[in-house]
């Protein structure tokens, strides 16, 4: 079984705009979950809201402005509410870096498939092919 799901995508934005549309609120409910309820910063467990997909409780790691943010979750576990560091989970880390020409690389990585059953591997992969897809789209209408 894979343990990681690593993209890379290329973004027509500085990594100020880029780190924003991650680690804001009211941007990340742009292109990636629905609605996010709670304090989305360090150390606390706000709830994803993903429609008929259910909801997500997640666990902030880090927010090192312009550079990385992290969180950890349970993929394929809708409706998963609760403490997320009680049950197996995985770490998605954003990586920003800067490019030629006002573009920045973004790296996202998502670690600990191991301990999790096969099929979250499966659906996250397709998942963040289409959500990394939609904040491609996110820029390009901006």
């Amino acid at each position: 079984m894979q343990d990681v799901i690593q993209r890379e995508i290329i973004i027509n934005a500085t990594k100020e705009r880029v780190y924003n549309a991650i680690a804001t609120p009211e941007q990340l409910v742009l292109w990636f979950p629905e609605t996010l309820e709670g304090d989305y910063k360090v150390g606390e467990q706000p709830v994803f809201g993903f429609g008929e997909y259910g909801k997500s409780q997640v666990y902030i790691v880090a927010a090192n402005p312009y550079e990385y943010f992290a969180y950890r979750w349970v993929p394929g576990a809708n409706n998963f509410l609760g403490d997320v560091l009680t049950v197996p989970n995985t770490l998605v880390e954003f990586r920003i870096q800067e490019q030629a020409h006002g573009q920045c690389k973004l790296t996202l990585i998502e670690s600990g498939f191991a301990a999790l059953p096969a099929e979250a591997y499966t659906e996250n992969s397709g998942g963040w092919d289409f959500m990394l897809g939609r904040l491609i789209k996110y820029f390009a209408a901006a």
